[in-house]
C-alpha cells in the first residue's frame, strides 16, 4: 500500500509539472535563487551557523570510557584449559 501512494504521489508531481511548463520552473527558481542571496538571508544563516556550533560545543559530551575494543578470538590450536584431578583417598 505504501509503495502504492509513493508511485501515485509521484506520477501527480510529474503531471503537474508537466502542466506548469518550464517557464514557471524558471520563475520559481529565479525567486529561490534571488532570495538566497538576499543579504538578511545569507546575515541570518551565518548567525545561525555560528550558534549552532556553539551550542553543539557546549553539549558535546567528553567519553566517559574509551572505546570498545573487542576480545581477540580464541585460537583453535589452543589447548583445552586443564582440570585439577582429585584422586581418590584409599580404603
Amino acid at each position: 500500500m505504501g509503495m502504492l501512494k509513493l508511485a501515485a504521489g509521484v506520477a501527480a508531481g510529474y503531471v503537474i509539472g508537466a502542466w506548469a511548463g518550464r517557464d514557471k520552473y524558471e520563475k520559481i527558481a529565479a525567486t529561490a535563487r534571488k532570495v538566497s542571496a538576499h543579504p538578511t538571508v545569507v546575515q541570518t544563516q551565518a548567525k545561525a551557523k555560528a550558534l549552532i556550533s556553539e551550542k553543539a560545543a557546549e553539549v558535546r559530551p567528553e567519553p566517559a570510557t574509551p572505546a570498545y575494543t573487542p576480545p581477540a578470538p580464541m585460537s583453535r590450536t589452543a589447548p583445552a584449559p586443564r582440570v585439577p584431578v582429585v584422586a581418590e583417598p584409599p580404603r
